[in-house]
């Protein structure tokens, strides 16, 4: 394998802690293994944005099979994960393979000193709007009112990050955490 910065990297908690909360730049890090399918999607897009960040954003791959003790504090139990930090805090977390749009966001949010949010796909929106619509008619015209709750809150996370009353609620939650930034 190739000695490059962007080479994956095993690290304990310690060493991981000391490099998060020396960090003179907000950090990326990304979360993979060599053996997960979605991880080698998304990895050559997050070397592209953290070459066309550099200077801005830092990014630190961390290989999930040699470096448990970190997966454990952050509780990640699926890869890949990003988790991004400014001044040492939290302030964006997304699990699964995403497009280069989502990464480019999070990456420019960082680099600029805004709230990193994650957007949803406009597919993503529709197939949970349309999904909860469903079961909410279903639920409601056979008298299943568990099934048309359920499409209910189905329905509410395709428009939840549009929901001025979720994100107060959220911003709140957040705030009263240790270690989390508010933004």
């Amino acid at each position: 394998m190739r000695n490059h910065p962007l080479h994956l990297f095993k690290m304990n908690l310690s060493e991981f802690q000391q490099k998060i909360s020396t960090a003179d730049k907000p950090v990326v890090v990304d979360f993979w293994a060599t053996w997960c399918m979605p991880c080698r999607v998304t990895k050559p897009i997050l070397e592209k944005l953290a070459s066309e960040y550099a200077g801005k954003v830092e990014f630190l791959p961390i290989d999930a099979d040699t470096s448990r003790d970190v997966l454990e504090r952050f509780q990640i139990i699926g890869i890949p994960t990003v988790i991004t930090f400014r001044n040492s805090n939290v302030v964006g977390r997304v699990t699964g393979a995403q497009n280069e749009a989502a990464f480019r966001a999070m990456f420019e949010a960082l680099a600029t000193g805004r709230e990193v949010k994650i957007p949803m796909s406009s597919f993503d929106r529709t197939l949970r709007l349309g999904a909860g619509g469903l079961l909410v008619v279903v639920g409601v015209s056979t008298g299943t009112w568990i099934l048309a709750g359920i499409g209910g809150i189905v329905a509410f996370l395709g428009i939840y990050d549009r929901c001025p009353i979720w994100r107060a609620i959220t911003t709140m939650i957040k705030s009263r955490m240790p270690g989390q930034d508010p933004e």
